[in-house]
């Protein structure tokens, strides 16, 4: 798939150009769910995993080649290194990488979710099985701090005070997503863990399958976030993988997303944990480039990418009474939504609306309020297109 961009001045009713092909399309949430300890060979085919193989593959991309970006497998390192592109020197014999905060803690404020509050972007994780009344320091019922990354930096814990405002904000109990998404509440950056029963780790009863214990997760949640305005509004689903369980073999990672490229797309390219938050960091817009992410490619094959020679463009802009204009556009492909966006800077890009088509040509209102702030700003709209 292929996307096609059109922009439009609003202040000026002028035409402004398209930004730079093959950038990562505008995606305003992210869900990341991190699953453990299985190779992808585990999962693909697996008939321990129905949901993931029968229903979840066939709509999403995936990647055929996504690693863990070191031969450590402890956890705590993979997901450092989804936070700061490093493993912190860490490794499979350091007892730090099993340990809690009190034991192990950082006081850097070079990681992601701290650049992101910095930024203004809003964030948050949701842990199975944590506390909501505190920060949870330990582990407790099927959570475990080391797949908790965030209370392991100083200036999210106050330094391990479990009652520190910020982070008790911030690292919440996992049941607490559902009304999230219902309120259309949820942050643009969403970290979720799964309990140690649900996230493949732990074979569990019922079932005492830990695969088919995570497929059965998965199919009982994922379908909540989709639903979800957060998700329909460009937002998007990771799904991966910490580690294989051993050193160097393709783990899993799948995107759902309205952006990305599927049905059932496969990619070849080799991607890391550093891909994924290169990822995040192009998506928020966010710098410094944490550690590995630097050296790293996005995940953009797995999505739509933009297309800057299309036959689709704006055919009039013409006021519409109350400070609103019409705004037409044709050679759109019908039956693929149609997003407007808004931006004052032709860099960060806000979805606005949708609109899909069922012809060539749609429209789309826009109110021109010297007033506000939409009077200086620049507006596009995108759509994605077969290959």
């Amino acid at each position: 798939m292929k996307r096609a961009v059109v922009l439009v001045v609003l202040a000026g009713l002028g035409l402004a150009c398209p930004g730079r092909a093959g950038q990562l399309p505008p995606i305003q949430t992210v869900f990341l769910i991190l699953m453990e300890n299985h190779a992808w060979s585990d999962i693909e085919g697996s008939t321990n995993a129905p949901y993931i193989n029968q229903a979840l593959l066939p709509q999403a991309s995936y990647c055929a080649q996504y690693y863990n970006p070191s031969n450590f497998i402890a956890s705590l390192i993979s997901y450092l290194w989804l936070e700061t592109g490093t493993n912190w020197g860490l490794t499979n014999d350091s007892t730090n990488a099993y340990n809690y905060p009190a034991y192990f803690h950082l006081s850097t404020t070079n990681h992601l979710v701290s650049l992101l509050n910095r930024a203004g972007i809003s964030w948050k994780t949701y842990q199975e099985c944590a506390r909501g009344d505190i920060l949870p320091l330990e582990n407790g019922g099927c959570y475990v701090v080391r797949h908790d990354p965030f209370v392991y930096f100083d200036d999210v814990t106050g330094t391990n005070d479990p009652t520190y405002p910020y982070g008790v904000a911030h690292v919440r109990p996992y049941y607490e997503l559902e009304g999230d998404l219902t309120n259309n509440t949820v942050a643009r950056y969403n970290f979720i863990t799964p309990g140690v029963c649900s996230d493949m780790h732990n074979s569990c009863p019922p079932l005492t399958n830990n695969i088919l214990q995570g497929d059965t997760w998965l199919a009982s949640q994922i379908p909540e976030i989709m639903r979800s305005r957060a998700y329909s509004n460009n937002g998007a689903i990771f799904i991966a993988w910490d580690d294989g369980g051993v050193p160097w073999v393709p783990i899993g990672m799948i995107v759902l997303s309205p952006l990305a490229r599927g049905p059932g797309y496969v990619s070849t390219v080799r991607y890391t944990h550093s891909s994924t938050l290169r990822t995040l960091q192009e998506t928020f817009q966010v710098r410094p480039w944490l550690g590995d992410a630097a050296n790293a490619e996005p995940l953009a094959d797995l999505f739509m990418t933009v297309n800057t020679n299309s036959g689709f463009r704006i055919t009039s802009l013409v006021p519409a009474g109350s400070g609103t204009f019409q705004l037409t556009a044709n050679g759109a492909v019908p039956s693929q939504p149609v997003v407007l966006e808004s931006s004052t800077n032709l860099q960060t890009w806000t979805a606005v609306n949708t609109n899909t088509p069922s012809g060539s040509s749609l429209a789309f209102s826009i109110t021109n309020n010297p007033a506000a702030d939409s009077w200086r700003r620049f507006y596009r709209l995108v759509q994605s297109r077969p290959n």
